[in-house]
């Protein structure tokens, strides 16, 4: 475990000067209403794209109740031209409402609640947790479900399953920042295709599986 914190950091520190996922950047706000919706239009979205829509729709709807005053067709010129625009204007809607009618109009803060969001599953669930709570939860995507898996930390095949293994490897006052960190070090030096081990600062360290 100490191997993997120290390597952590190492990878932190390098990707000092990198620009932070899209939601990350969204939760400095410190509103997990904001987490909620930021994360549901970064689906197959680039970050670029999935900020600025954000940035449209919050200006317009800052709380669940606002948002159900608009209409369909509004949410849908708004958050233009995320991927599934459409879909996921009516997930918007639909998750707002239930906000509004189960829970008071507060974003739920247990991993139950938010998963029982029709729309929401357990990637977007605990990064409303971590990033928007503070809750310590491991946010499992395609960089960190990939990553600890090439590096040689785990041997996992489904992100419930590499949630669970990094959960038994990672300090857990370093799982909030996990995904953002390994998202970082994926968008920009251990990519999916054609990592850029010569520049990577645990090129030691990693065994490159399926590399």
């Amino acid at each position: 475990m100490n191997n993997i914190l120290k390597t952590l950091r190492i990878v932190e520190s390098q990707i000092g000067d990198f620009v932070v996922p899209s939601v990350t950047k969204v939760s400095e706000n410190n509103d997990p209403y904001q987490v909620l919706i930021s994360c549901i239009l970064s689906l197959r979205t680039r970050d670029k794209t999935t900020i600025e829509a954000s940035r449209r729709l919050f200006k317009v709807a800052k709380t669940p109740r606002e948002m159900v005053k608009l209409s369909l067709s509004k949410i849908q010129k708004l958050i233009y031209p995320v991927g599934f625009y459409r879909t996921k204007a009516k997930t918007i809607l639909g998750v707002n409402q239930r906000i509004l009618d189960d829970f008071g109009g507060r974003v739920p803060d247990n991993i139950e609640d938010l998963l029982s969001l029709k729309g929401v599953g357990r990637k977007t669930a605990n990064l409303v947790l971590g990033l928007g709570f503070g809750v310590p939860a491991i946010c499992v995507d395609t960089h960190v479900n990939r990553i600890p898996n090439r590096i040689g930390w785990i041997k996992t095949k489904t992100p419930l399953k590499t949630e669970e293994a990094l959960g038994n490897i990672v300090p857990r006052n370093y799982w909030i920042k996990l995904n953002t960190v390994l998202v970082t070090f994926g968008q920009n030096i251990c990519l999916p295709v054609h990592p850029r081990c010569n520049i990577c600062a645990i090129e030691k360290f990693c065994k490159k599986i399926g590399v």
